[in-house]
């Protein structure tokens, strides 16, 4: 083999091996970050005295005092509601009272209630079963996100109210319907001036990540997995209230047979407003979430359209947040209330 064919047969190696080289690089960098794996965490275990040790059977008792009790807190409310007041002649069992409930608990888009008086307290509660009531009153919720309570909801909810009044042998009084549907439409029109849900989207600089990735970057800043699969949500430091924050990405991402393969180049942090107290500094978290989360990810905090939030935007929107705040207070309908948590929904 002459000297130029060996040089040919040279030179087309390392082409080729140069371009495997550059092939591998290529799919190493384009290829989603991955979650850390776990590390073991190193317990140290005190020793324990021998009598200690020793297995004990639980002990019974008839004590149920400690145990939580369910609250039966009144949900309707003049604000926000259409109230219908019923007398009954007799006071009336739960058990019979819950089984003349309609049932579907809705008017048409909008909430429906039944409450009792209670005969020992004389107070408005969540009907109940083992508790008697001497009077009832049902409710309509007056708006929310769907819009206003119309005059065919409002006629649903008189039939509604009726049957329920007869099958408890009472009596229903009804305020009347075009006061009630005028008060629905300026409550509504109040609501959709100061509603807001504000919505941060977080950009992948360079290479993308896997759901595991965001997931456990989330974590760190207590996030946790929601129902919805690409969930997740910072939650209230009270059960049952709502997430104070939520973190959305590709849900089918989140699904796929293999999520680690799976590129994704942004992912949502949510706050819905009107939902959350003003006490909870929910959009200083969100602030500072995404903050962390881009500064952790190498990423950049974008409107959804691309373009960069600076601070100047923030601290803005952190202005306007507090005059809709104070708007809200004015209207007794305080962000993170009852009140408001209905109306807003």
């Amino acid at each position: 083999m002459s000297s130029l064919q060996l040089s040919l047969a040279a030179i087309g190696a390392l082409t080729v091996g140069a371009v495997v080289i550059y092939n591998y690089w290529t799919s190493r960098k384009n290829a989603p970050r991955l979650a850390e794996p776990p590390t073991e965490p190193q317990l140290d275990v005190p020793e324990v005295a021998p009598e200690l040790t020793e297995t004990r059977e639980p002990v019974l008792t008839d004590d149920f005092s400690s145990l939580p009790q369910p609250e039966r807190k009144p949900q309707l409310d003049a604000l926000i509601d259409v109230i219908a007041t019923m007398e009954v002649d007799h006071p009336v069992s739960g058990d019979a009272a819950l089984a003349a409930l309609p049932v579907t608990r809705r008017v048409g888009t909008k909430p429906f209630h039944v409450e009792g008086c209670s005969e020992l307290s004389g107070e408005w509660e969540v009907l109940a079963a083992g508790r008697r009531y001497s009077a009832f009153q049902a409710g309509v919720q007056l708006a929310n996100r769907v819009g206003a309570l119309n005059n065919i909801e409002f006629s649903e909810f008189v039939v509604k109210t009726q049957a329920f009044a007869d099958s408890v042998g009472g009596s229903a009084s009804f305020s009347d319907m075009l006061e009630e549907v005028a008060r629905a439409r300026e409550l509504d029109q109040f609501a959709s001036a100061h509603d807001a849900q504000l919505s941060f989207t977080l950009c992948a600089r360079a290479s993308a990540w896997s759901p595991g990735y965001i997931q456990q970057h989330a974590a760190r800043l207590g996030f946790v997995a929601g129902v919805i699969p690409g969930r997740m949500v910072l939650p209230a430091a009270v059960t049952g209230l709502p997430p104070i924050l939520s973190l959305t990405f590709d849900s089918q991402a989140a699904m796929a047979d293999d999520p680690a393969m799976s590129a994704i180049r942004e992912f949502s942090l949510s706050l819905d407003v009107p939902q959350i107290a003003r006490e909870d500094q929910p959009f200083e978290r969100l602030r500072e979430a995404a903050r962390l989360l881009a500064e952790h990810m190498d990423g950049v905090v974008t409107d959804g359209n691309g373009q960069m939030l600076g601070d100047d935007v923030l601290d803005q929107i952190a202005t306007d947040l507090q005059q809709l705040y104070d708007a809200l207070a004015a209207r007794e309908l305080s962000a993170g209330t009852p009140q408001a948590r209905r109306l807003f929904s």
